[in-house]
């Protein structure tokens, strides 16, 4: 019986060893490149890590228009998926699009689902601090209300007592803990959702009475659907930057050599022109 056992485990040692050094066991997401590289931490199935097949993962917010979203033809487009395609041609890498949960962003960041974060993402100091690697903003952003049309509402302080939306885990969710908690204490709730969109359909069917949100994204809901406005001010000013793990400094900087050369080649305002309701507000046309 000592025998039999003692093989057995001989046998289930040797199998575990083998898995372990398998090339082939390992997932194109789980593949790393070495620390301080400036190809993404992803490769394409079967490539040795060249840069010709390297893959991009970007992390976006998939119902943020115009910065990212999904178009009529099923799709991700947006003004921030097209510069990062455009990036990644210059680059060479073949872009692939990872949906993230909003209010876990970072952690998939930090688990590697995604190379970064791209989607209008505000800077917060508090990354900063948590040393992730942030590119140079670019978009001026402003917070604002959106309410409907017919609703009386003329500015924020005719939402005491009323409820208003917010996507968890936004800038916007953050300043009504923080820098506008004084008005958020008038109101008679905050109520969370975990995307723009379900804010704008709790909206839509009176379920709220506004909606705390980017100036950029009330404009796109505002001209694609009647009966809404956007009440004249300006609750909170922040920047929109790209966020990467903490070792991916020189990921950071051969995207943003790549964006460079986009905008000095023209191709970027090209693609702004796409985007009139954001245009004004992008930093490297300025």
């Amino acid at each position: 019986m000592k025998k039999i056992l003692a093989l057995v485990l001989a046998t289930i040692m040797v199998a575990a060893l083998a898995a372990c050094g398998s090339s082939g066991s390992a997932s194109p997401a789980a593949t790393t490149a070495a620390a301080g590289s400036a190809e993404p931490a992803t490769t394409a199935a079967g490539d040795s890590g060249s840069a010709q097949g390297t893959k991009f993962i970007m992390g976006i917010d998939a119902e943020y228009p115009p910065f990212s979203f999904v178009g009529d033809d099923g799709n991700y487009t947006g003004f921030d998926v097209e510069i990062c395609q455009a990036a990644c041609d210059k680059l060479g890498w073949e872009l692939e699009i990872f949906g993230v949960n909003w209010d876990n962003k970072l952690i998939q960041l930090d688990a590697k689902e995604c190379d970064c974060i791209w989607s209008g993402m505000t800077i917060l100091d508090s990354m900063k601090e948590a040393g992730y690697v942030l590119s140079a903003p670019y978009y001026d952003n402003t917070q604002v209300l959106i309410v409907k049309e017919d609703s009386g509402i003329k500015s924020s302080a005719d939402l005491a007592g009323k409820d208003v939306a917010v996507q968890l885990g936004t800038s916007g969710d953050q300043l009504l803990k923080e820098d506008q908690a004084e008005l958020a204490a008038t109101f008679n709730k905050v109520v969370t959702c975990d995307s723009f969109l379900k804010c704008f359909t709790e909206l839509d069917g009176n379920a709220v009475d506004a909606v705390f949100v980017d100036y950029p994204v009330a404009k796109a809901y505002q001209s694609e659907h009647e009966g809404f406005v956007i009440l004249d001010e300006e609750l909170g000013g922040e920047q929109y930057g790209i966020a990467f793990r903490a070792d991916d400094q020189a990921l950071c900087d051969a995207i943003e050599g790549a964006v460079k050369e986009l905008v000095d080649e023209g191709t970027y305002k090209q693609i702004a022109e796409k985007y009139p309701d954001i245009i004004d507000n992008l930093t490297f046309l300025q």
